[in-house]
Protein backbone atom coordinates (compact mmCIF):
# COMPACT_ATOMS: atom_id res chain seq x y z
CA UNK A 1 0.00 0.00 0.00
CA UNK A 2 1.54 3.28 -1.00
CA UNK A 3 1.27 6.67 0.64
CA UNK A 4 -1.75 7.80 -1.44
CA UNK A 5 -3.91 5.09 0.15
CA UNK A 6 -3.42 6.45 3.68
CA UNK A 7 -5.57 9.50 2.95
CA UNK A 8 -8.46 8.26 0.83
CA UNK A 9 -9.48 5.48 -1.52
CA UNK A 10 -8.91 7.41 -4.74
CA UNK A 11 -6.12 6.48 -7.10
CA UNK A 12 -3.52 9.16 -7.69
CA UNK A 13 -2.03 9.97 -11.07
CA UNK A 14 1.20 11.94 -11.03
CA UNK A 15 2.26 13.70 -14.23
CA UNK A 16 5.81 14.99 -14.74
CA UNK A 17 5.73 17.76 -17.35
CA UNK A 18 3.02 20.31 -18.08
CA UNK A 19 3.15 20.70 -21.84
CA UNK A 20 1.56 18.79 -24.72
CA UNK A 21 1.89 15.13 -23.77
CA UNK A 22 1.61 15.56 -20.00
CA UNK A 23 -1.41 17.81 -19.88
CA UNK A 24 -3.16 16.04 -22.76
CA UNK A 25 -2.80 12.84 -20.73
CA UNK A 26 -4.06 14.53 -17.56
CA UNK A 27 -7.02 16.13 -19.34
CA UNK A 28 -8.04 12.89 -21.08
CA UNK A 29 -7.76 10.93 -17.83
CA UNK A 30 -9.93 13.52 -16.11
CA UNK A 31 -12.56 13.28 -18.86
CA UNK A 32 -12.74 9.53 -18.32
CA UNK A 33 -12.55 9.51 -14.52
CA UNK A 34 -13.94 12.15 -12.20
CA UNK A 35 -12.16 13.67 -9.19
CA UNK A 36 -14.01 11.33 -6.83
CA UNK A 37 -12.22 8.39 -8.50
CA UNK A 38 -8.89 9.82 -9.61
CA UNK A 39 -6.70 12.49 -8.04
CA UNK A 40 -4.35 14.13 -10.56
CA UNK A 41 -1.17 15.94 -9.52
CA UNK A 42 0.99 17.50 -12.24
CA UNK A 43 4.42 19.11 -11.90
CA UNK A 44 5.81 21.73 -14.31
CA UNK A 45 9.17 23.41 -13.74
CA UNK A 46 8.52 26.36 -16.07
CA UNK A 47 6.10 29.29 -16.05
CA UNK A 48 3.74 28.01 -18.78
CA UNK A 49 1.63 24.98 -19.68
CA UNK A 50 0.11 23.53 -22.85
CA UNK A 51 1.84 25.84 -25.32
CA UNK A 52 3.08 25.54 -28.88
CA UNK A 53 6.86 25.35 -28.85
CA UNK A 54 6.67 25.04 -32.66
CA UNK A 55 5.26 28.56 -32.76
CA UNK A 56 8.18 30.21 -30.95
CA UNK A 57 10.15 31.15 -34.12
CA UNK A 58 7.05 32.88 -35.50
CA UNK A 59 6.58 34.78 -32.25
CA UNK A 60 10.25 35.84 -32.27
CA UNK A 61 9.92 36.89 -35.92
CA UNK A 62 6.76 38.91 -35.32
CA UNK A 63 4.25 36.79 -37.27
CA UNK A 64 2.63 36.00 -33.91
CA UNK A 65 2.39 39.23 -31.97
CA UNK A 66 1.61 38.03 -28.44
CA UNK A 67 3.22 35.25 -26.43
CA UNK A 68 -0.13 34.19 -24.96
CA UNK A 69 -1.43 33.36 -28.43
CA UNK A 70 0.79 30.26 -28.25
CA UNK A 71 -0.79 29.04 -25.01
CA UNK A 72 -3.63 26.57 -25.54
CA UNK A 73 -4.56 26.22 -21.86
CA UNK A 74 -3.36 28.13 -18.81
CA UNK A 75 -2.58 26.62 -15.38
CA UNK A 76 -5.80 28.15 -14.06
CA UNK A 77 -7.82 26.40 -16.76
CA UNK A 78 -6.24 23.05 -15.88
CA UNK A 79 -6.92 23.61 -12.18
CA UNK A 80 -10.55 24.39 -12.97
CA UNK A 81 -10.74 20.80 -14.23
CA UNK A 82 -9.66 19.43 -10.85
CA UNK A 83 -6.04 18.92 -11.82
CA UNK A 84 -3.63 19.85 -9.02
CA UNK A 85 -1.06 21.60 -11.19
CA UNK A 86 2.08 22.75 -9.39
CA UNK A 87 4.06 25.30 -11.38
CA UNK A 88 7.75 26.14 -10.96
CA UNK A 89 8.16 22.72 -9.35
CA UNK A 90 10.74 20.30 -10.71
CA UNK A 91 10.69 16.57 -10.11
CA UNK A 92 14.25 15.61 -9.18
CA UNK A 93 13.84 11.90 -8.42
CA UNK A 94 11.57 8.97 -9.28
CA UNK A 95 11.42 6.16 -6.72
CA UNK A 96 9.98 3.33 -8.81
CA UNK A 97 9.95 0.73 -6.03
CA UNK A 98 8.34 3.14 -3.55
CA UNK A 99 5.94 4.56 -6.19
CA UNK A 100 6.73 8.16 -5.34
CA UNK A 101 8.48 11.22 -6.79
CA UNK A 102 10.57 13.88 -5.07
CA UNK A 103 9.85 17.44 -6.21
CA UNK A 104 11.57 20.76 -5.55
CA UNK A 105 9.87 24.15 -5.46
CA UNK A 106 12.21 26.23 -7.63
CA UNK A 107 11.34 29.48 -5.87
CA UNK A 108 11.60 28.36 -2.23
CA UNK A 109 13.90 25.35 -2.63
CA UNK A 110 11.59 23.23 -0.46
CA UNK A 111 11.40 19.53 -1.35
CA UNK A 112 8.71 16.93 -0.72
CA UNK A 113 7.72 13.40 -1.75
CA UNK A 114 4.45 12.66 -3.54
CA UNK A 115 3.17 9.10 -3.88
CA UNK A 116 1.54 7.80 -7.02
CA UNK A 117 -0.54 4.86 -8.15
CA UNK A 118 0.03 5.75 -11.80
CA UNK A 119 2.82 7.86 -13.25
CA UNK A 120 3.15 9.73 -16.56
CA UNK A 121 6.61 10.89 -17.65
CA UNK A 122 6.41 13.76 -20.14
CA UNK A 123 9.72 15.51 -19.56
CA UNK A 124 10.17 16.55 -23.20
CA UNK A 125 13.50 17.21 -24.89
CA UNK A 126 16.43 19.48 -24.16
CA UNK A 127 18.33 21.56 -26.73
CA UNK A 128 21.78 20.30 -27.61
CA UNK A 129 24.19 22.82 -26.16
CA UNK A 130 27.75 22.42 -27.43
CA UNK A 131 30.47 21.82 -24.89
CA UNK A 132 32.79 24.67 -25.87
CA UNK A 133 34.15 27.91 -24.45
CA UNK A 134 31.59 30.72 -24.29
CA UNK A 135 28.50 28.58 -24.94
CA UNK A 136 26.84 29.97 -21.81
CA UNK A 137 27.79 33.62 -22.43
CA UNK A 138 25.08 36.31 -22.32
CA UNK A 139 23.61 36.68 -25.79
CA UNK A 140 23.73 32.94 -26.57
CA UNK A 141 20.27 31.36 -26.67
CA UNK A 142 18.65 27.99 -27.11
CA UNK A 143 15.00 28.02 -28.16
CA UNK A 144 12.93 25.20 -26.69
CA UNK A 145 10.43 26.68 -24.24
CA UNK A 146 8.37 29.87 -23.95
CA UNK A 147 10.82 30.99 -21.28
CA UNK A 148 13.63 30.56 -23.84
CA UNK A 149 11.67 32.54 -26.42
CA UNK A 150 10.99 35.36 -23.97
CA UNK A 151 14.67 35.50 -23.00
CA UNK A 152 15.70 35.78 -26.66
CA UNK A 153 13.14 38.51 -27.38
CA UNK A 154 14.38 40.42 -24.33
CA UNK A 155 17.96 40.14 -25.60
CA UNK A 156 16.97 41.34 -29.08
CA UNK A 157 15.25 44.35 -27.53
CA UNK A 158 18.39 45.30 -25.57
CA UNK A 159 20.97 44.59 -28.25
CA UNK A 160 22.19 47.54 -30.30
CA UNK A 161 23.95 45.57 -33.03
CA UNK A 162 22.09 43.82 -35.84
CA UNK A 163 24.30 40.81 -36.49
CA UNK A 164 23.06 37.33 -35.66
CA UNK A 165 24.65 33.92 -36.03
CA UNK A 166 22.51 30.79 -36.01
CA UNK A 167 24.40 27.59 -35.20
CA UNK A 168 22.78 24.66 -36.97
CA UNK A 169 20.55 24.44 -40.04
CA UNK A 170 17.83 22.01 -39.10
CA UNK A 171 14.20 22.99 -38.62
CA UNK A 172 14.85 25.29 -35.67
CA UNK A 173 17.95 26.82 -37.24
CA UNK A 174 16.23 27.58 -40.54
CA UNK A 175 13.10 28.94 -38.86
CA UNK A 176 15.12 31.11 -36.50
CA UNK A 177 17.17 32.45 -39.42
CA UNK A 178 13.91 33.58 -41.02
CA UNK A 179 12.70 35.10 -37.73
CA UNK A 180 15.88 37.14 -37.37
CA UNK A 181 15.78 38.27 -41.02
CA UNK A 182 12.22 39.46 -40.36
CA UNK A 183 13.53 41.50 -37.43
CA UNK A 184 16.07 43.24 -39.64
CA UNK A 185 19.19 41.32 -38.62
CA UNK A 186 22.12 40.32 -40.79
CA UNK A 187 22.03 36.54 -40.43
CA UNK A 188 24.79 33.98 -40.83
CA UNK A 189 23.99 30.28 -40.45
CA UNK A 190 26.90 28.01 -39.54
CA UNK A 191 26.15 24.39 -40.38
CA UNK A 192 28.15 21.18 -39.87
CA UNK A 193 26.49 19.43 -42.82
CA UNK A 194 27.09 19.78 -46.51
CA UNK A 195 23.71 21.47 -46.96
CA UNK A 196 20.99 22.86 -44.68
CA UNK A 197 18.11 20.63 -43.56
CA UNK A 198 19.84 17.33 -42.91
CA UNK A 199 16.37 15.76 -42.79
CA UNK A 200 16.50 16.05 -46.59
CA UNK A 201 18.91 14.42 -48.99
CA UNK A 202 21.77 16.82 -49.91
CA UNK A 203 20.46 17.43 -53.44
CA UNK A 204 17.17 18.70 -51.98
CA UNK A 205 18.98 20.57 -49.21
CA UNK A 206 20.86 22.43 -51.95
CA UNK A 207 17.58 23.98 -53.07
CA UNK A 208 17.00 25.27 -49.54
CA UNK A 209 20.57 26.62 -49.47
CA UNK A 210 20.06 28.58 -52.68
CA UNK A 211 16.77 30.01 -51.49
CA UNK A 212 18.24 31.08 -48.14
CA UNK A 213 21.08 32.90 -49.84
CA UNK A 214 18.54 34.54 -52.13
CA UNK A 215 16.91 35.97 -49.01
CA UNK A 216 20.20 37.51 -47.88
CA UNK A 217 21.13 34.80 -45.37
CA UNK A 218 24.83 33.86 -45.42
CA UNK A 219 25.18 30.06 -45.39
CA UNK A 220 28.42 28.53 -44.09
CA UNK A 221 28.33 24.76 -44.62
CA UNK A 222 30.73 22.02 -43.49
CA UNK A 223 31.87 24.18 -40.60
CA UNK A 224 31.78 23.41 -36.89
CA UNK A 225 31.71 26.17 -34.28
CA UNK A 226 34.62 25.66 -31.88
CA UNK A 227 34.05 28.54 -29.48
CA UNK A 228 31.98 31.60 -28.74
CA UNK A 229 34.09 34.74 -28.41
CA UNK A 230 33.15 37.40 -25.85
CA UNK A 231 33.98 41.05 -25.25
CA UNK A 232 35.36 42.66 -22.08
CA UNK A 233 31.89 42.55 -20.50
CA UNK A 234 31.59 38.82 -21.13
CA UNK A 235 28.91 39.19 -23.81
CA UNK A 236 29.04 37.37 -27.12
CA UNK A 237 30.86 39.19 -29.91
CA UNK A 238 31.50 36.39 -32.45
CA UNK A 239 31.56 32.67 -33.08
CA UNK A 240 34.67 30.92 -34.28
CA UNK A 241 35.23 27.87 -36.46
CA UNK A 242 38.62 26.34 -37.25
CA UNK A 243 38.94 28.63 -40.27
CA UNK A 244 37.10 31.85 -39.52
CA UNK A 245 35.29 34.15 -37.11
CA UNK A 246 31.75 35.43 -37.64
CA UNK A 247 30.77 38.62 -35.77
CA UNK A 248 27.60 38.26 -33.68
CA UNK A 249 25.56 40.44 -31.36
CA UNK A 250 23.31 37.48 -30.66
CA UNK A 251 23.76 33.74 -31.19
CA UNK A 252 20.92 31.24 -31.52
CA UNK A 253 21.61 27.54 -31.11
CA UNK A 254 19.58 25.43 -33.52
CA UNK A 255 21.59 22.22 -33.31
CA UNK A 256 18.67 20.00 -32.36
CA UNK A 257 17.35 18.31 -29.24
CA UNK A 258 17.80 15.14 -27.24
CA UNK A 259 15.22 13.31 -25.13
CA UNK A 260 15.19 14.65 -21.56
CA UNK A 261 15.43 11.32 -19.77
CA UNK A 262 17.86 12.08 -16.94
CA UNK A 263 15.24 11.21 -14.32
CA UNK A 264 14.14 8.07 -16.14
CA UNK A 265 17.71 6.83 -16.57
CA UNK A 266 18.49 7.39 -12.88
CA UNK A 267 15.34 5.44 -11.99
CA UNK A 268 16.46 2.48 -14.10
CA UNK A 269 13.73 2.78 -16.74
CA UNK A 270 14.47 1.36 -20.21
CA UNK A 271 16.00 3.69 -22.81
CA UNK A 272 16.57 3.14 -26.52
CA UNK A 273 19.58 3.78 -28.72
CA UNK A 274 18.61 7.46 -29.16
CA UNK A 275 18.28 8.00 -25.40
CA UNK A 276 14.47 8.06 -25.35
CA UNK A 277 12.18 6.00 -23.15
CA UNK A 278 10.91 2.77 -24.66
CA UNK A 279 7.18 2.10 -24.48
CA UNK A 280 4.66 -0.41 -25.79
CA UNK A 281 1.87 0.48 -28.21
CA UNK A 282 -0.27 1.80 -25.35
CA UNK A 283 2.61 4.14 -24.36
CA UNK A 284 3.35 2.18 -21.16
CA UNK A 285 7.02 2.13 -20.25
CA UNK A 286 8.22 -1.36 -21.07
CA UNK A 287 8.19 -3.62 -18.02
CA UNK A 288 6.15 -1.20 -15.88
CA UNK A 289 2.37 -1.58 -15.77
CA UNK A 290 1.72 1.66 -13.87
CA UNK A 291 4.15 4.03 -15.69
CA UNK A 292 3.45 5.69 -19.04
CA UNK A 293 5.62 8.06 -21.09
CA UNK A 294 4.98 10.29 -24.09
CA UNK A 295 6.11 13.30 -26.07
CA UNK A 296 9.66 14.29 -26.90
CA UNK A 297 11.17 12.03 -24.20
CA UNK A 298 10.20 8.76 -25.93
CA UNK A 299 11.29 6.79 -28.97
CA UNK A 300 8.63 5.66 -31.44
CA UNK A 301 8.37 3.00 -34.12
CA UNK A 302 9.16 4.07 -37.68
CA UNK A 303 6.54 2.27 -39.77
CA UNK A 304 8.71 2.40 -42.90
CA UNK A 305 12.05 1.17 -41.55
CA UNK A 306 10.67 -0.91 -38.68
CA UNK A 307 13.16 0.66 -36.27
CA UNK A 308 12.80 2.91 -33.23
CA UNK A 309 13.57 6.60 -33.71
CA UNK A 310 13.31 9.90 -31.83
CA UNK A 311 11.14 12.62 -33.37
CA UNK A 312 10.31 15.73 -31.34
CA UNK A 313 6.99 17.04 -32.65
CA UNK A 314 3.93 18.45 -30.94
CA UNK A 315 1.61 16.43 -33.19
CA UNK A 316 3.00 13.19 -31.79
CA UNK A 317 3.06 14.49 -28.22
CA UNK A 318 -0.63 15.36 -28.24
CA UNK A 319 -1.53 11.97 -29.69
CA UNK A 320 0.63 10.25 -27.07
CA UNK A 321 -1.18 12.18 -24.36
CA UNK A 322 -4.58 11.10 -25.65
CA UNK A 323 -3.49 7.46 -25.74
CA UNK A 324 -1.97 7.64 -22.25
CA UNK A 325 -4.97 9.40 -20.72
CA UNK A 326 -7.27 6.80 -22.20
CA UNK A 327 -5.19 4.00 -20.70
CA UNK A 328 -4.99 5.67 -17.31
CA UNK A 329 -8.75 6.22 -17.44
CA UNK A 330 -9.39 2.51 -17.95
CA UNK A 331 -9.94 2.53 -21.72
CA UNK A 332 -7.86 1.18 -24.56
CA UNK A 333 -5.92 3.10 -27.20
CA UNK A 334 -2.64 2.66 -29.03
CA UNK A 335 -0.07 4.74 -30.88
CA UNK A 336 1.10 2.50 -33.75
CA UNK A 337 4.05 4.60 -34.93
CA UNK A 338 5.09 7.30 -37.38
CA UNK A 339 6.35 7.72 -40.92
CA UNK A 340 8.45 10.80 -40.14
CA UNK A 341 6.41 13.59 -41.71
CA UNK A 342 7.54 17.18 -41.16
CA UNK A 343 7.07 20.54 -42.88
CA UNK A 344 8.79 23.88 -42.47
CA UNK A 345 9.44 27.10 -44.35
CA UNK A 346 11.99 29.82 -44.77
CA UNK A 347 10.15 32.95 -45.88
CA UNK A 348 8.15 31.84 -48.93
CA UNK A 349 10.06 28.59 -49.51
CA UNK A 350 8.17 25.53 -48.27
CA UNK A 351 10.04 22.37 -47.22
CA UNK A 352 8.50 18.96 -46.57
CA UNK A 353 9.55 15.37 -46.08
CA UNK A 354 8.15 12.01 -45.03
CA UNK A 355 9.52 8.49 -44.87
CA UNK A 356 13.15 7.61 -45.51
CA UNK A 357 16.04 9.53 -47.01
CA UNK A 358 18.55 7.71 -49.18
CA UNK A 359 20.95 7.18 -46.29
CA UNK A 360 18.11 5.92 -44.07
CA UNK A 361 17.18 3.30 -46.67
CA UNK A 362 20.81 2.22 -47.04
CA UNK A 363 21.26 1.98 -43.28
CA UNK A 364 18.41 -0.52 -42.92
CA UNK A 365 19.54 -2.51 -45.97
CA UNK A 366 16.82 -1.53 -48.43
CA UNK A 367 17.49 -1.48 -52.15
CA UNK A 368 15.71 1.42 -53.79
CA UNK A 369 15.25 3.64 -56.80
CA UNK A 370 14.96 7.41 -56.58
CA UNK A 371 13.49 9.97 -58.96
CA UNK A 372 13.32 13.77 -58.90
CA UNK A 373 10.81 15.77 -60.92
CA UNK A 374 10.07 19.44 -61.53
CA UNK A 375 6.47 20.56 -61.68
CA UNK A 376 4.22 23.46 -60.67
CA UNK A 377 1.79 24.10 -57.84
CA UNK A 378 -1.07 24.90 -60.25
CA UNK A 379 -1.82 24.45 -63.92
CA UNK A 380 1.05 26.14 -65.73
CA UNK A 381 -1.26 28.62 -67.46
CA UNK A 382 -3.05 29.65 -64.27
CA UNK A 383 -1.81 32.85 -62.56
CA UNK A 384 0.42 32.26 -59.56
CA UNK A 385 1.75 28.84 -60.60
CA UNK A 386 5.10 28.33 -58.87
CA UNK A 387 7.84 25.72 -59.35
CA UNK A 388 8.06 22.64 -57.16
CA UNK A 389 10.66 19.88 -56.86
CA UNK A 390 9.57 16.43 -55.69
CA UNK A 391 11.95 13.59 -54.87
CA UNK A 392 10.57 10.08 -54.35
CA UNK A 393 12.16 6.83 -53.16
CA UNK A 394 10.65 3.41 -53.85
CA UNK A 395 11.80 -0.08 -52.96
CA UNK A 396 13.42 -1.88 -55.90
CA UNK A 397 11.34 -4.79 -57.26
CA UNK A 398 8.34 -4.35 -54.93
CA UNK A 399 7.77 -0.67 -55.71
CA UNK A 400 6.77 0.08 -52.11
CA UNK A 401 6.92 3.82 -51.44
CA UNK A 402 9.80 4.61 -49.07
CA UNK A 403 9.95 8.38 -48.88
CA UNK A 404 9.12 11.75 -50.42
CA UNK A 405 10.78 15.18 -50.17
CA UNK A 406 9.26 18.38 -51.55
CA UNK A 407 10.74 21.87 -51.90
CA UNK A 408 8.76 24.68 -53.51
CA UNK A 409 6.67 27.77 -53.00
CA UNK A 410 3.02 28.19 -52.11
CA UNK A 411 1.10 24.93 -52.11
CA UNK A 412 4.17 22.68 -51.94
CA UNK A 413 4.57 21.56 -48.34
CA UNK A 414 1.16 20.11 -47.52
CA UNK A 415 1.28 17.90 -50.61
CA UNK A 416 3.53 15.69 -48.52
CA UNK A 417 0.39 14.53 -46.69
CA UNK A 418 -0.55 12.50 -49.77
CA UNK A 419 2.72 10.61 -49.41
CA UNK A 420 2.31 10.29 -45.63
CA UNK A 421 -1.03 8.52 -46.09
CA UNK A 422 0.42 6.32 -48.85
CA UNK A 423 3.35 5.36 -46.61
CA UNK A 424 1.08 4.55 -43.69
CA UNK A 425 -1.05 2.36 -45.97
CA UNK A 426 2.04 0.61 -47.38
CA UNK A 427 1.17 1.60 -50.94
CA UNK A 428 3.33 1.01 -53.97
CA UNK A 429 4.21 3.85 -56.32
CA UNK A 430 2.28 2.01 -59.06
CA UNK A 431 -0.86 2.07 -56.96
CA UNK A 432 -0.29 5.74 -56.10
CA UNK A 433 -0.54 6.72 -59.75
CA UNK A 434 -4.25 5.80 -59.64
CA UNK A 435 -5.07 7.95 -56.61
CA UNK A 436 -8.18 10.05 -57.19
CA UNK A 437 -6.88 13.45 -56.08
CA UNK A 438 -8.74 16.72 -56.36
CA UNK A 439 -8.04 18.72 -59.49
CA UNK A 440 -8.84 22.20 -60.75
CA UNK A 441 -6.39 24.60 -62.45
CA UNK A 442 -6.13 26.94 -59.42
CA UNK A 443 -5.00 24.04 -57.22
CA UNK A 444 -2.99 21.60 -59.30
CA UNK A 445 -1.89 20.56 -62.77
CA UNK A 446 -3.90 17.70 -64.30
CA UNK A 447 -1.23 15.38 -62.93
CA UNK A 448 -0.42 16.43 -59.40
CA UNK A 449 3.36 16.75 -58.82
CA UNK A 450 3.32 13.84 -56.32
CA UNK A 451 1.64 11.63 -58.91
CA UNK A 452 4.09 12.71 -61.60
CA UNK A 453 6.88 11.52 -59.30
CA UNK A 454 4.99 8.28 -58.60
CA UNK A 455 4.61 7.61 -62.34
CA UNK A 456 8.33 8.15 -62.92
CA UNK A 457 9.23 6.00 -59.90
CA UNK A 458 6.89 3.21 -61.04
CA UNK A 459 8.52 3.20 -64.48
CA UNK A 460 11.96 3.01 -62.90
CA UNK A 461 10.87 0.11 -60.66
CA UNK A 462 9.55 -1.80 -63.71
CA UNK A 463 12.85 -1.22 -65.49
CA UNK A 464 15.00 -2.32 -62.54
Amino acid sequence: MNMSRTRDTRERLVVIGGDAAGMSAASQARRMRGPDELEIVAFERGHFTSYSACGIPYWVGGDVTERDELIARTPEEHRARDIDLRMRTEVVEIDVDGQRVRARDLDSGAESWTAYDKLVIATGARPIRPDMPGADAPGVHGVQTLDDGQALIDTLARTRGRRAVVVGAGYIGVEMAEALINRGYEVTVVNRGSEPMSTLDPDMGRLVHEAMEGLGITMVNEAAVTKVLTDEDGRVRAVATEDAEYPADVVVLGIGVRPETTLAKAAGLPLGSHGGLLTDLAMRVRGHENIWAGGDCVEVLDLVSGQERHIALGTHANKHGQVIGTGVGGGYATFPGVVGTAVSKVCDLEIARTGLREKDARRVGLQFVSVTIESTSRAGYYPGASPMTVKMLAERRTGRLLGVQIVGREGAAKRVDIAAVALTAGMTVERMTALDLGYAPPFSPVWDPVLVAARKAAAKVRAS
